[in-house]
């Protein structure tokens, strides 16, 4: 079975947001490398939906998320099993306080 990967708005903010971060802090390559990398990593999501841990953090909610790790930051989503997608819901960046991870989305 393979999964389609969708991302929520609320995700594709965050990553046009650590573009822009990065494009004036860095330069334009960086910031385009360290996108490209974030949404790279999740390919692997498609055949194997459960590679990532558990986020503990969000473990209150209906929904269960996972997450990735790409250099600092984590991509935080969920599987859903009957649909065959796995939806990322939140790009977060590992160097703010754990406790902004629970934000609404």
């Amino acid at each position: 079975m393979e999964f389609n990967v969708i991302w929520s708005d609320f995700a594709e903010e965050k990553i046009d947001e650590i573009y822009e971060y990065y494009k004036i802090e860095a330069s334009v390559r960086v910031a385009k490398n360290l996108v490209l990398g974030i949404i790279e990593s999740t390919v692997a999501l498609v055949e194997n939906p459960y590679i990532g841990q558990i986020e503990v953090l969000l473990a209150e909610r209906d929904e269960k998320y996972r997450y990735l790790l790409y250099k600092n930051y984590k991509i935080i989503y969920s599987v859903d099993i009957d649909n065959e997608y796995i939806k990322i819901a939140d790009v977060f960046d590992t160097r703010q306080s754990p406790v902004k991870i629970k934000r609404n989305k």
